[in-house]
């Protein structure tokens, strides 16, 4: 899709964001969806909505995380998140090197 004619670029900021917030309370709820397998599908994870946020928001990493995480992010690993396997961790690899290049609008 041509980036100077994407639908996306009209949405009206206060949808955008009620959508955005809905993504994240979703993942919240979701504690046995690893960021490991959201990585090895999607290419991208809870961290990587944290980064974008701390971003675009001039946050810190940690005041992003814990917006996203809805906690401190160590006390939401040492909770939900377990060990990656090596399946896991390969399927990440692979994903992630399919990601589109960041560009400004991204």
């Amino acid at each position: 899709m041509n980036p100077e004619t994407d639908p996306l670029d009209t949405l009206d900021d206060a949808v955008a964001a009620q959508a955005f917030r809905r993504l994240i309370r979703h993942l919240r709820h979701r504690e046995d969806a690893q960021n490991v397998d959201l990585m090895g599908l999607a290419g991208f994870c809870r961290n990587c909505l944290s980064d974008w946020v701390e971003e675009a928001g001039d946050l810190n990493k940690d005041a992003a995380r814990e917006t996203v995480y809805g906690m401190p992010y160590a006390q939401w690993k040492a909770h939900h998140q377990g060990d990656a396997t090596p399946e896991q961790l390969e399927r990440m690899k692979e994903s992630v090197a399919k990601n589109a290049p960041q560009s400004a609008g991204a």
